[in-house]
């Protein structure tokens, strides 16, 4: 080989190895938010590149069922949590989102219920979420609505709740409405075990959730095919659709 064609040959390989460090920065960014200087913990990524159009508001990626009927209830000894996705939809800062339901009681009487707002994309099975309405009760009455928002409103923009493809360590927010919600999640683990009232399962996917507004912290494990098993102490006592589809 010549020492030109070499010279060439060696030009292209390293615009081939800069191609590449390029995109593994860019999965980097996405995924688990980039390090900041110093060696500190990675920022969570609270901008979201997404194009409208490919969001729809049936679906599911492996950890988040987006179908309607689907419905989970976890429970601990005084808390009981039904999650069901509804046939109802809602126009949420330009996109059709689902309406997920979430009813909430503790010593059986009815404490909140929240209507919340996904949608998935086709592209990538990225499910975003797009805010929520809250009912607080208490003695079987309304009495606050505290924590509601919706993407588009007062500032507020939709956050990431379950990536299509979960990398260990990604962070990101799910909730981005200044002042009132900005829960956001780090995936810590994609291998847990959990035997729970519902069954035993694997591979499960573990979160830590912390909030940019509030104290504290917690974990919540997902099961591939199922959806949310464990949140806290609740753990998933019944699954699978309730309603017709």
């Amino acid at each position: 080989m010549s020492p030109s064609n070499r010279k060439q040959l060696n030009k292209s390989k390293t615009k081939e190895a800069m191609k590449a460090m390029a995109a593994a920065m860019v999965c980097w960014g996405l995924c688990a938010g980039a390090a900041s200087v110093g060696g500190a913990e990675p920022k969570f990524t609270e901008s979201f590149d997404v194009d409208k159009a490919d969001l729809v508001s049936i679906g599911t990626n492996r950890f988040f069922i987006l179908a309607p009927g689907s419905q989970l209830v976890l429970q601990d000894n005084k808390t009981v949590l039904t999650i069901t996705v509804l046939k109802e939809t809602k126009m949420v800062d330009g996109v059709e989102t689902r309406v997920v339901e979430e009813r909430e009681t503790v010593n059986g009487a009815l404490a909140e219920v929240s209507r919340n707002y996904f949608a998935i994309s086709k592209r990538t099975s990225d499910v975003f979420y797009f805010g929520e309405d809250v009912d607080i009760y208490k003695n079987g009455r309304v009495v606050k609505h505290e924590g509601a928002w919706l993407s588009g409103e007062n500032g507020a923009r939709f956050g990431l709740a379950m990536p299509g493809t979960p990398l260990l360590g990604a962070r990101y927010y799910q909730e981005l409405a200044p002042k009132v919600a900005m829960d956001r999640a780090e995936v810590v683990s994609l291998g847990e075990k959990l035997d729970t009232p519902a069954g035993k399962f694997e591979r499960c996917l573990k979160t830590e959730e912390t909030s940019a507004v509030e104290k504290g912290r917690e974990y919540k494990l997902y099961a591939p095919g199922v959806g949310l098993i464990c949140d806290g102490e609740l753990k998933l006592v019944k699954y699978g659709f309730a309603i017709a589809q």
